[in-house]
């Protein structure tokens, strides 16, 4: 038996966790134990850039002093009440974050597939209850590449075969289309709608962008279908694209924000819904609930998240660093890259045939002192806290040239 105070090295904790843990991912081998700001150190001493955050939970880096004081003085007072019970630190929190969305209300949740879970539950019962769709035949329109989460529902509508094979029956009710393409997305449409579910960044799907004016175009078609535009920014919201929220790129509000993963600063889980009372009144007490969402530790932490967004210090940091990240990766295209996309501090490398794979590439990157993460196969995505400096960029750049060659 080994416990906390069992030296173990690198080897001896990946065969541990290979024994012990489900198989469900595949891990560089670093064994991580300890973090600050951009930095992360592994059990050996070794320091590494962290440029995956988390997949942005960590957009404010490892331990930020602000949120980790607020957690602290939390911890000592109340963690857990259940909603049965009200507490002191959800009020405050909520109302933090309808100002931030501008939005009226907001559903808490825990993690961001039971955020779109609950959006999905609340965009049928408005479908039903105000639209006036006729019962169990609410349809969604969905797009290809989306990465949503990891419940049954949710993998019912994706094209990621690992993510959705033998996981079958699958649900119904959601019709997939071109992500980018409006002309699919109008022959999509119908009476029945009820909601148009989409990422304005895919990040999963590897940073990808949608057309300028796509987003413009999603807004217009729910707007003459009278359908909800539900917009998934649990990897692309609070700040990583340089706007708090990326549909703001194209003045977009929708009438549904999913949120998830940096609302929790890394710290905790903290996931919410945030509509007005047109659309989230149709949830009534019973009807949706979570024992864990919306308590005093994780309404502590989200509140301090939101009032660190409403300075706009983040923001301003992505698109300044995120700029020199594009600067300095450009040149790569034609040179090792077959394409690259940057918006804000967030990027995805297509790396070019004939070249390392993805998983390859972020081996190279590894032994070089950076963590990324691939996907499929041939790209991988970059993105560092937003507290990163400038110099540690540079250093990220320089480590994609070198690992490259």
């Amino acid at each position: 038996m080994t416990s906390d105070r069992t030296p173990l090295d690198s080897g001896a904790h990946i065969a541990l966790t290979e024994r012990y843990a489900a198989h469900n991912y595949h891990p560089l081998p670093v064994v991580l134990a300890h973090g600050e700001g951009a930095w992360v150190t592994d059990v050996e001493g070794r320091r590494y850039l962290d440029c995956l955050a988390g997949y942005s939970a960590l957009n404010f880096g490892h331990g930020h002093p602000r949120l980790r004081a607020r957690a602290h003085a939390q911890l000592d007072r109340l963690t857990l009440t259940s909603r049965a019970f009200l507490n002191d630190r959800l009020g405050p929190f909520a109302q933090e974050l309808a100002a931030l969305t501008g939005h009226e209300v907001v559903l808490p949740m825990n993690t961001g597939a039971e955020a779109v879970e609950t959006a999905i539950k609340v965009a049928r019962k408005w479908g039903y209850r105000v639209k006036g769709v006729p019962e169990d035949t609410a349809s969604i329109v969905v797009m290809e590449g989306n990465f949503h989460g990891r419940t049954t529902t949710i993998v019912s509508f994706s094209d990621d075969k690992v993510a959705r094979d033998e996981y079958g029956p699958y649900t119904p009710g959601f019709r997939t289309v071109r992500y980018g393409d409006v002309d699919a997305l109008r022959a999509a449409v119908d009476d029945t709608t009820v909601a148009v579910l989409l990422e304005p960044i895919q990040g999963e799907g590897g940073v990808v962008i949608p057309p300028e004016g796509y987003l413009r175009a999603v807004r217009e078609v729910c707007d003459t279908a009278s359908a909800l535009m539900v917009a998934d920014e649990v990897q692309s919201g609070l700040a990583r694209t340089g706007r708090t929220f990326a549909c703001e790129h194209e003045d977009v509000r929708p009438d549904v924000y999913v949120l998830g993963k940096a609302l929790g600063g890394g710290l905790y889980p903290v996931s919410a819904i945030t509509a007005d009372h047109a659309v989230l009144d149709v949830v009534t007490p019973g009807s949706h609930g979570s024992t864990f969402g919306g308590n005093p530790m994780g309404a502590a932490i989200g509140h301090e998240v939101c009032l660190m967004l409403a300075e706009g210090e983040f923001q301003s940091r992505a698109t300044r660093l995120g700029a020199v990240l594009e600067e300095g990766l450009r040149p790569f295209v034609g040179r090792g890259l077959d394409g690259l996309r940057v918006r804000g501090l967030w990027a995805g490398l297509d790396v070019s045939p004939g070249g390392p794979s993805g998983r390859e590439l972020c081996e190279r990157l590894l032994a070089r002192g950076v963590l990324a993460k691939d996907t499929h196969g041939s790209t991988i995505r970059l993105a560092p806290p937003l507290v990163v400096t400038e110099d540690a960029v540079q250093l990220l750049v320089e480590a994609v040239g070198a690992s490259l060659g």
